[in-house]
């Protein structure tokens, strides 16, 4: 390479809730080298999700060192990308005073409700973007306060894993906006630290990082952390943003009214936008990717983990990985299961009702139905709730032009053909890319200025196939949505009876909570 020429290459760092992935890509947006590492998400009791910070950060040592070894080329920079939502208590020195406290762990859950029972927590979530839920800070915060009194007085720092990796990585303690405006702390209007919020979660602002744009650099890696990823100390790190904005910019969607559809073990829903905006019911987030793109939309807890949990208790005949099978077993069984619903709260859910309260449920099951059936319905409600979503995305005064659509399920025919069905509008699936850390280094080749605008991601993104609603299917899903819309409201008092009840049943087995 000429002396005067730059490198071109930047790593995508995606720290994930069950792995690390490192991909290097140039400016091409070519894959040119990648790895990852995984690591395990505790549940000490239940409610609990919840991880060692040291273990995360050892695996992005380790999976850039690896990725580094592998490239011919030199590296631009690092730039990262985060799971949301995390919460960790760091003591004077940085050092972890507690595991890092994932978007999975629903301890808060009680916490939660009360913020959400109040015209003030509404409030809230219009102001900060971040729905009042247990996955978020805010209320992890309140548990804190309120369940570990004298840790909670003895933390110096509150902050999220990418801030402690980055921390550890480059001595800054910072966040960026993206990360921010998912903990329910920061005022996406203002992007600032919210008054109102920090003082409900009894911590002053000095307790967080300081407040960064996504496509802050910061000046280079301590002497130990470039010894421990084979990189120079002088190279660049950029810090970043969340995994669902990234996400978004990883598939292209990077313009008003293209919505990016995610569904791997978890799913989630999100439209770029220009500026910041929430619905006034308050079914969407809305987050931060730069100063002029945001996403509004929503995740939900059941994903693909639907069609695990069809496989283990529906057809444990079929053996593990045994979901072709079960996607050609749900397809012997008509559009829309025989009139048999299923709402697929497994893990209780996120939007667009934000609540821990939901369970699981089949309605509308006869002597007629056969296990094909249920798991049709299973995964029509999968598609269903992100329907859900969708809706709400579009109450926020969204316009919704295309949707592009990854994850697992987008290996089978059959869930492309459902979604586009039930979404009642033509799907497009991009080839090849890894989502969030794509977004993560074209984000940071914008800040580098390797390239002019992370407007290009829409060029860079090959488009496999697009599927169109089949018409009659589309009806028949458009007549059943009301009805699975509205078995949410009707089932609400028996899932808090339920609730109440817990105590004195036999104990339920521990789910695991999915990835995001």
């Amino acid at each position: 390479m000429p002396q005067d020429a730059r490198p071109e290459v930047v790593i995508g760092v995606d720290i994930g809730t069950t792995s690390t992935k490192a991909v290097a890509y140039d400016t091409q947006g070519r894959h040119l080298a990648a790895h990852s590492v995984g690591y395990p998400l505790d549940e000490p009791e239940p409610g609990y999700a919840e991880q060692d910070p040291q273990l995360i950060l050892d695996a992005v040592l380790e999976s850039v060192r690896t990725v580094v070894a592998e490239l011919a080329e030199p590296v631009a920079g690092l730039s990262f990308s985060t799971a949301m939502h995390s919460l960790i208590g760091l003591d004077a020195d940085g050092n972890p005073l507690t595991p890092s406290v994932t978007w999975a762990d629903s301890r808060s859950a009680r916490q939660a409700e009360r913020l959400r029972s109040v015209p003030s927590g509404l409030a809230l979530h219009r102001r900060t973007g971040t729905p009042v839920h247990p996955m978020a800070p805010l209320p992890k915060l309140l548990w804190f306060a309120e369940q570990e009194p004298k840790l909670f007085e003895s933390v110096a720092h509150w902050v999220g894993i990418k801030d402690w990796v980055l921390l550890r990585l480059c001595e800054a303690l910072v966040t960026d906006h993206s990360v921010a405006s998912a903990t329910g702390l920061m005022d996406i209007f203002k992007l600032e630290w919210d008054t109102e919020a920090l003082a409900i979660a009894g911590i002053t602002e000095e307790q967080l990082p300081q407040l960064v744009g996504t496509t802050a650099v910061l000046p280079g890696l301590t002497p130990q952390a470039a010894a421990a990823t084979g990189l120079p100390p002088r190279t660049p790190v950029v810090v970043g943003a969340g995994d669902g904005p990234l996400a978004n910019l990883g598939l292209g969607a990077v313009h008003p009214g293209m919505v990016a559809c995610s569904i791997g073990t978890s799913g989630a829903m999100r439209v770029m936008v220009e500026r910041p905006s929430v619905d006034p019911l308050g079914g969407v987030f809305c987050y931060a990717l730069t100063e002029d793109r945001w996403v509004v939309g929503g995740a939900i807890n059941n994903g693909g983990i639907v069609l695990q949990w069809a496989g283990d208790a529906l057809a444990p005949d079929l053996g593990e990985h045994s979901e072709a099978e079960l996607v050609r077993l749900a397809a012997r069984a008509p559009v829309g299961s025989g009139g048999l619903i299923m709402l697929p709260y497994l893990l209780s859910e996120r939007a667009p009702h934000w609540s821990a309260l939901p369970r699981g449920a089949y309605v509308g099951l006869t002597s007629g139905h056969r296990r094909e059936h249920l798991v049709r319905a299973a995964l029509e409600g999968v598609c269903q709730q992100l329907a859900l979503v969708l809706s709400s995305v579009r109450s926020a005064g969204n316009e919704v032009r295309e949707i592009r659509a990854s994850g697992g399920f987008a290996r089978s025919g059959l869930w492309r053909q459902m979604l586009a069905d039930v979404l009642g509008v033509p799907v497009s699936f991009p080839a090849g890319h890894e989502g969030s850390s794509f977004g993560a280094a074209l984000l940071g080749m914008q800040a580098l200025g390797l390239i002019g605008s992370i407007d290009l991601a829409a060029d860079l993104v090959h488009i496999e196939e697009t599927v169109r609603p089949d018409p009659a299917a589309a009806a028949t899903y458009a007549t059943l949505l009301p009805l699975f819309a509205e078995l949410y409201d009707a089932l609400v008092p028996t899932f808090t009876s339920l609730r109440r009840l817990a105590p004195g049943l036999p104990p339920e087995p521990i789910p695991t909570p999915p990835p995001m």
